[in-house]
């Protein structure tokens, strides 16, 4: 756990912040070094600067850090928050402070190469040499580069082993690539010359004319060939033909009815935020870019008028921004993007139809990104990402308990509690609760117990940072409105910023909807984060219905067995593991007691009399 020292000059800090103007400005953050950490933009400088050195507790850790290096700011005032956004943005770039989100432009130029040699390759090169080699390009994107380079091996059956020809004609077998169809494998010996030179040529034709193009001029040529008998060469096209327009159908799954676009998404988890961009042209996507982010200063919203702030800096403005949700000034950054593209400029948020499935396969794209680069799933990832948009949360809640109360009417209280870190279960935080203030069935009051019981074990651990001395991101109890309304207010007067919501689950026992605020949030197009809460609600409830089974069979023991002369918990064990039940011990002869490990005749007679003094 980070320890926050709080900034001795926190107060003289929020005094001087008191003192600002109501006016649109930059403000700029400097250490004790007087070297500048951090820059920002408002719209009333007194308001967004004071927040800093107020209260920290509904700050994120990338916030506290930024206000504990604080040792002054300066500010400058504007006539306008459009001024104030674009000094900021010049500022940042200037300065490069080490708070803000700094994205590093490796982009450069890259080419389609097709060699130089006896029986030439098509292949990625990120410079144009002098060579002998023929080179198309320059391509921004190494995505666009790798994808035409893929295509147009696959369709015009070209080599991509490391062979080279003619010196390894006729030396080896064939790779798999010549048994699955995508290889003319010249390293065979049966290959004609002509033949591959005929598939290099239609390749280069592709590549420099695109799909529509090399379809018509190879239907052309199959006609020709068909009309000369020439079949087996008309064969041979129309295969490239029927290649390549399978190929364009199956280009069709990431294109959009929108000409120019880019498509901007971001997942967040733990220790990262990961932004994934779809570039389109044409309706095609033709590029595609991810950043990874240690750490990001605000919500969601924030981060991404940040990252568009910083991306459009290094990148050309398309008509169309598509986002994957919220961005704070919006209105002032399609300003900025227009002023920059110098035509009209749009950020759009698709709520359904083509434009969101797009939107949620970049999203995807993201969580898988950041998932790889943290170790994880993106299936977990994308779930936990999910969960946070679902609930409304700043942030996807990476530490999640969820508690669970189980009786037998009334008898025998407990809960469980059951913790997720990052999607999956943290088994060793798991915690059990036996009822001690409520007796018969209270469900409400015996879930404010453990609640209670909860806090108060927090506040005693804190300074630990693990276990009941880390605070949950969310809290998920296993129950409806009715749960949630009687936790509500212990939450609230704790002062802690827990997000509480409960499961509801159908007339089937499964999980059906989130309980929030007085109404119901669906899970049914939500598949990713209604799986994990599925999983938590089954969870905690096998967990805690676990406890309770076996509280309830000491208990029946104690009861039962322990209350007979003679019969302690070994021997009432012994029983119980001999005979199953407490009935068919009852119900057993003074002989067959006395045959169980342990008993003697004396132990066996005393179970009998009583047993014979329980019936009526």
């Amino acid at each position: 756990m980070t320890v926050y020292y709080e900034n001795p000059k926190l107060r003289e800090l929020r005094e001087k912040s008191m003192k600002l103007p109501l006016l649109p400005g930059v403000y700029i953050m400097h250490d004790k070094k007087d070297k500048i950490i951090y820059i920002g933009k408002a719209k009333a400088l007194k308001n967004r600067v004071s927040q800093y050195f107020g209260s920290q507790e509904g700050h994120t850790e990338k916030v506290r850090r930024m206000v504990e290096n604080v040792d002054h700011f300066e500010y400058i005032i504007t006539d306008t928050e459009y001024e104030a956004l674009v000094l900021e943005c010049s500022l940042i770039k200037l300065h490069k402070p080490k708070y803000n989100i700094l994205l590093k432009d490796d982009k450069g130029y890259h080419y389609i190469k097709i060699t130089n040699e006896p029986y030439p390759r098509v292949v990625e090169a990120k410079k144009a040499e002098d060579d002998g080699a023929t080179y198309l390009g320059p391509y921004t994107g190494s995505y666009a580069v790798r994808q035409s380079v893929d295509e147009a091996c696959k369709i015009f059956k070209l080599p991509t082993c490391r062979r080279s020809f003619p010196r390894d004609i006729g030396k080896g077998r064939p790779c798999l690539n010549y048994s699955i169809g995508l290889c003319l494998a010249p390293c065979r010996g049966k290959l004609p010359k002509e033949v591959y030179d005929e598939a290099i040529a239609e390749a280069k034709d592709f590549l420099r004319g695109g799909t529509n193009t090399s379809v018509a001029r190879l239907t052309e040529r199959m006609n020709e060939c068909a009309e000369r008998l020439e079949f087996e060469k008309a064969a041979r096209l129309r295969d490239r033909i029927n290649a390549l327009k399978k190929m364009s159908e199956k280009q069709k799954v990431i294109m959009t009815a929108v000409e120019e676009q880019d498509v901007i998404a971001v997942a967040q988890g733990a220790g990262g935020t990961a932004f994934e961009v779809f570039r389109f042209k044409g309706g095609r996507l033709y590029d595609r870019e991810q950043f990874l982010i240690d750490d990001m200063m605000g919500e969601p919203e924030l981060c991404r008028a940040e990252f568009i702030k910083q991306y459009y800096a290094m990148r050309e403005v398309p008509p169309r921004v598509t986002v994957d949700g919220a961005v704070d000034d919006s209105e002032l950054l399609e300003q900025m993007l227009t002023e920059k593209r110098g035509k009209k400029a749009k950020i759009t948020v698709p709520q359904k139809g083509e434009q969101q499935k797009i939107v949620e396969m970049c999203r995807q794209n993201a969580a898988e990104y950041l998932a790889q680069a943290k170790g994880r799933t993106g299936e977990i990832t994308a779930a936990v990402d999910e969960l946070g948009r679902l609930l409304g949360l700043p942030s996807p809640p990476e530490y999640i308990e969820s508690y669970d109360i189980s009786n037998t009417q009334g008898d025998d209280n407990v809960a469980g509690m059951v913790v997720f870190e990052n999607g999956r279960p943290l088994k060793s935080a798991y915690r059990r609760f036996k009822i001690k203030t409520i007796e018969g069935q209270d469900d409400y009051g015996s879930m404010r117990e453990v609640i209670t019981r909860r806090l108060l074990e927090y506040n005693e651990h804190r300074d630990e940072g693990k276990g009941f001395g880390r605070l949950p991101d969310l809290i998920l109890l296993d129950g409806g409105e009715g749960h949630v309304n009687a936790i509500r207010p212990l939450i609230e007067a704790s002062g802690l910023p827990i997000a509480l919501f409960g499961m509801v689950k159908d007339s089937k026992h499964k999980t059906r909807a989130i309980a929030a605020g007085g109404r119901e949030i669906s899970l049914t197009r939500s598949r990713a984060a209604f799986t994990l809460v599925s999983t938590i609600q089954d969870e905690v409830h096998r967990f805690a219905i676990t406890y309770h089974h076996a509280s309830h069979g000491k208990s029946v023991i104690k009861t039962s067995l322990t209350d007979i002369d003679g019969i302690g918990p070994a021997r009432a064990r012994e029983l119980l593991k001999h005979f199953k039940t407490i009935s068919a011990v009852f119900n057993a002869s003074v002989d067959e007691l006395a045959a169980v490990k342990g008993m003697n005749r004396t132990a066996a007679e005393a179970v009998a009399s009583y047993a014979r003094n329980k019936k009526p």
